[in-house]
């Protein structure tokens, strides 16, 4: 008996009749038997073709994503070859080898890997193969060259943690830069300096003049960044714990550093983006990075209607319209910038910055030089005079950025303050100099200054105006300023030299003194080492008892 293949009509009609009738039934197995005698087929053959019609068939081969010339390891070999020669390869501006010039070089010279040399056949691999596979294996070069994922972070108080950076504005030069640039090196840049709080995103910008990223005009914002700001709505101020910016310039600066480490401020520098070309150094920053987009497009491109004309004015338009930044929406908080700052200030209270005076102190630069025989040192046309006992010695001096003063270090010892002096005026040769015209202006001005007056009403003003005129943003809690105080400007380092210091101002040896006296001295000495309180003590104790 020939066997008779069944139609697929045939199998539909069976399965239609079978699914009329009860699960349990004796008709189903009737209605199998007859197909099965019918097309002379046993009835397993009957339930099988049942079966494989609920079954989908396959659309690919069943050796679809497993390379046939070669093994699957051999080509996952050869894959990350070619994808590490492009990584070797690649430049700045995004070229490098193509698959087609790889495998060229693969099978004419090969490559040294480090489980040795491998050199592949000719006629092995094709470029349509490798980059089928490259792309199904995750070898490509978009995606080895994929940012990783970022790791969002907030700091958990206000003033923990200030991200800076600076951007070149728009406006790029000022008509008029300021007197004491010098425009022999050119029109000077104009750049925006920026911090931006962690937590809050509280926003302060200011212009500057500046050639390239000048580490005197960083510290100057910063500084004025964490003082009190005379305009209402500039809340920010305080010395924060921590600072956030990139590996640039500024931060590279000793002075910089070590600026932020007398004032107790850790500096930290993101991962920069050409270590591994897997870390955008915008998005790593982006919380200060966003607001000098933001001031661009909302408010520098005004300036097309009025530009500024000094460094001054530009500062004052963009700290208004920071009052109006500040007092946005926070990011994620319903309410603004500025609340959640003052909400969120640290529990031990707002560190209080110092004084513009005592900051120009920490801001000095080392320099080794050599004493000459007179005990001056000369640099750039200015002369210094400094201790007798440094003549000859090679000594490491301490240029401030902000003044004109000197400091000296020669084996673990500080002296100065030193400041700048002329040369010897001959004898019977001095006579009173002629009045410049400044001096004759400033003495016109002054003197036109003492018969000024002012009506009262200028002071007084108008009731709501002298409201918001006086408004000044209190805290109850302000942490005064400790100075390092690193040049031992304000204290003697020990009592041995504060005795010298006592000897010299009483010029005697201390020996001399009696019992009574010495007592005293090692009282004062060992409460205070403060120059000022133990040279006033050290006064008010010898005046009393030559009375």
């Amino acid at each position: 008996m020939s066997r008779i293949p069944i139609p697929a009509d045939a199998l539909i009609s069976l399965r239609q009749r079978l699914d009329s009738l009860p699960s349990r039934c004796q008709e189903r197995r009737l209605l199998i038997e007859e197909t099965a005698s019918f097309y002379c087929v046993s009835l397993d053959t009957i339930y099988r073709a049942l079966r494989d019609m609920k079954r989908p068939k396959q659309s690919r081969r069943s050796d679809c994503g497993k390379p046939r010339k070669l093994s699957a390891p051999d080509m996952s070999m050869y894959c990350e070859i070619v994808a590490a020669m492009k990584i070797r390869t690649n430049n700045s501006q995004g070229h490098h080898l193509s698959t087609a010039r790889v495998i060229e070089l693969l099978e004419e010279y090969g490559v040294e890997t480090p489980q040795g040399f491998i050199q592949a056949p000719k006629g092995l691999l094709s470029k349509a193969t490798v980059n089928r596979y490259l792309k199904a294996w995750g070898y490509t070069w978009e995606y080895l060259t994929r940012p990783i994922a970022a790791v969002r972070f907030q700091a958990e108080y206000s003033n923990a943690c200030w991200q800076f950076d600076l951007s070149s504005s728009d406006l790029k030069y000022l008509k008029q830069p300021p007197s004491w640039i010098d425009l022999s090196r050119g029109n000077p840049k104009l750049m925006l300096y920026s911090v931006v709080d962690d937590r809050s995103g509280v926003c302060y910008q200011e212009y500057h003049c500046v050639y390239g990223e000048d580490v005197e005009a960083a510290l100057r914002f910063l500084f004025n960044a964490m003082s009190p700001k005379n305009q209402s709505g500039l809340e920010l101020q305080g010395i924060p714990a921590m600072i956030y910016t990139d590996n640039g310039p500024i931060a590279k600066s000793l002075v910089f550093q070590r600026v932020l480490e007398y004032l107790d401020i850790d500096l930290s520098i993101h991962t920069p983006n050409s270590k591994d070309n897997r870390r955008q150094t915008s998005r790593s920053k982006g919380k200060v990075e966003r607001p000098f987009r933001t001031i661009k497009e909302a408010h520098e491109t005004l300036y097309h209607f009025h530009e500024p004309e000094t460094e001054a004015e530009a500062n004052s338009w963009l700290h208004r319209f920071l009052v109006n930044y500040n007092n946005q929406p926070h990011r994620t908080e319903p309410h603004s910038r500025n609340f959640d700052w003052l909400q969120n200030l640290p529990k031990t209270g707002l560190q209080q910055m110092c004084s513009w005076e005592r900051f120009c102190t920490f801001a000095r630069e080392p320099q080794q030089r050599k004493v000459d025989g007179t005990a001056r040192i000369t640099t750039d046309g200015i002369s210094y005079e400094v201790d007798q006992d440094l003549a000859g010695e090679k000594v490491t001096l301490w240029w401030g950025l902000f003044d004109n003063q000197l400091y000296v270090e020669w084996q673990d010892q500080h002296f100065g303050p030193y400041y700048p002096i002329n040369a010897p005026i001959s004898l019977h040769t001095y006579r009173a100099r002629k009045k410049t015209k400044k001096e004759e202006r400033i003495e016109r001005i002054e003197s036109l200054s003492k018969h000024l007056n002012l009506p009262k009403i200028a002071l007084s003003g108008n009731a709501s105006l002298h409201l918001v005129a006086n408004r000044e943003t209190t805290f109850s809690n302000v942490i005064p300023f400790r100075d390092p105080d690193p040049y031992q400007e304000l204290t003697y380092p020990s009592i041995l030299l504060a005795k010298r210091a006592i000897a010299e101002y009483l010029c005697k040896p201390l020996a001399t003194l009696s019992i009574e006296q010495k007592d005293f001295l090692d009282t004062l000495l060992q409460s205070t080492l403060n120059k000022k309180e133990v040279i006033s003590q050290v006064k008010k104790y010898f005046n009393n008892l030559g009375e």
